[in-house]
């Protein structure tokens, strides 16, 4: 009878995790945001593990900018903001988050107020807002894996600790690289991320 009611106990004393702390669905995984246990503890408001920090916005800016100005717009569009895709068969129910993503404007034809449907052509990631503590770096190829197989073309992740970057097309040999190497993102355009952060800190 006492080992009953201890369960009970335990049960009931378990806190539930708010919905508005989960970053992505990933698989049948439920991903938290980084921190999201000081949000529980009341360490910190949600807000404060859902913003970007200043480096990752710095150079997700920096790449929107360098795409504004050699992407054909009558062929892509391009979506930052941490859109999100809904990237199973059934196109709903499970999400992911998207830094960047160029998207085909035959595809995605007009916006219809929901997540986003159709694969893009390229994502790129800068970093990731999502607690690893349970998965560590199997997360970056678990979602890698994941876009891929929804129909994605290639995934390009840049971390900035270390200052790697990944580059993952469907079908090929995925490649780590450094930040001074030449990327093709699509149709020819090639992006060198440590010329253009030199450019940005030199304007």
């Amino acid at each position: 009878m006492n080992i009953v009611l201890e369960k009970k106990k335990t049960k009931r004393g378990r806190k539930k995790i708010p919905e508005n702390l989960v970053y992505e669905i990933l698989g049948n995984k439920k991903i938290y945001y980084k921190d999201y246990k000081k949000v529980l503890s009341g360490e910190l408001p949600p807000e404060a593990v859902m913003g970007s920090s200043d480096l990752q916005a710095w150079i997700i800016d920096t790449i929107i900018r360098f795409l504004h100005l050699n992407l054909n717009y009558k062929k892509y569009k391009v979506l930052a903001n941490e859109v999100g895709y809904f990237y199973t068969p059934k196109r709903q129910g499970k999400w992911l988050n998207l830094d960047i993503a160029v998207v085909s404007k035959e595809k995605l034809k007009k916006p219809e107020g929901t997540y986003l449907k159709v694969p893009p052509e390229v994502v790129i990631e800068v970093d990731t807002k999502a607690d690893l503590s349970k998965m560590g770096d199997n997360y970056y190829i678990e979602k890698t894996d994941k876009l891929l197989k929804s129909g994605i073309k290639k995934v390009i992740w840049i971390l900035t600790n270390p200052q790697k970057i990944i580059v993952a097309e469907k079908g090929k040999n995925w490649i780590i690289t450094e930040y001074n190497s030449n990327i093709e993102v699509l149709d020819g355009i090639v992006l060198n991320l440590e010329n253009l952060l030199k450019e940005e800190q030199n304007s």
